[in-house]
Formats: structure tokens, C-alpha cells, sequence
């Protein structure tokens, strides 16, 4: 079976967000919003390594793209570029149902942020 072309993309997306949810979780200066992105990326990085694990058990090692990476300028527009990431190619990221429950997770944890960070901050 031949490698979902973005699922290394997703790897290497994530792992990115997760620095840069940390760098923002420490230069905020609201509390609700500093717990927030500390919840985001110390779940983030388990989701984002059982993806990559169970993506190469099925398909065999993956190729991670080298990313410009532009860090976010805030929380909100962090989740929000994830958010809209996964809708786009999530597809691409393997159609089996047991990949596409980790990138449910993803999701559901990037909308749990975005809700921390819009109403309780």
C-alpha cells in the first residue's frame, strides 16, 4: 500500500504546533489562557507520536517534509490554522478508520483549545 501522501506533513505540522503553543503558553500573561496551551501541547505530542506509529505499522516508515514553519502569533490563530489543516487534508493522511479516530482526537483537542482560549481566557 503506498504512504497517505500528507501523513508525515501531519506529523511534522503538529510537532511544530506543539513548540509553538508552548513558546505562546509562556508569553502569555492570562492565566486561563497560559493553562490552556499547556494542556494543548502536553496532549498533543502523544496523539501526534500514536499517529506517526500506527500510520508506519500500516504503511511502513514515513517521510517527513522538511517545514517552513511560521509560528502563530497567538493561540486562536494557532487552532485555528490546525483546524483548518485537518479539514483540508485529513484525507490524504490515510483513509483507514483507526487513522482517521487519531485525527478525530486532534481535532477535538484543537477545538477544546480554541474554546478555552475564546471563553475563559
Amino acid at each position: 500500500m503506498p504512504t497517505p501522501p500528507k501523513a508525515g506533513e501531519l506529523v511534522m505540522t503538529f510537532f511544530h504546533a506543539r513548540t509553538t503553543a508552548h513558546m505562546l503558553h509562556l508569553k502569555t500573561r492570562s492565566y486561563a489562557a497560559h493553562k490552556a496551551l499547556n494542556d494543548f501541547y502536553d496532549a498533543v505530542i502523544g496523539l501526534t507520536d500514536s499517529f506517526a506509529e500506527v500510520a508506519q505499522g500500516e504503511y511502513g516508515p514515513l517521510t517527513f517534509p522538511t517545514l517552513r514553519y511560521e509560528p502563530a502569533p497567538g493561540g486562536l490563530e494557532l487552532m485555528e490554522e490546525l483546524a483548518g489543516w485537518l479539514k483540508k487534508n485529513r484525507k490524504q493522511c490515510g483513509d483507514d478508520s483507526h487513522l482517521q479516530n487519531i485525527i478525530d482526537e486532534l481535532q477535538a483537542l484543537v477545538r477544546e483549545t480554541q474554546y478555552k482560549l475564546k471563553f475563559l481566557s
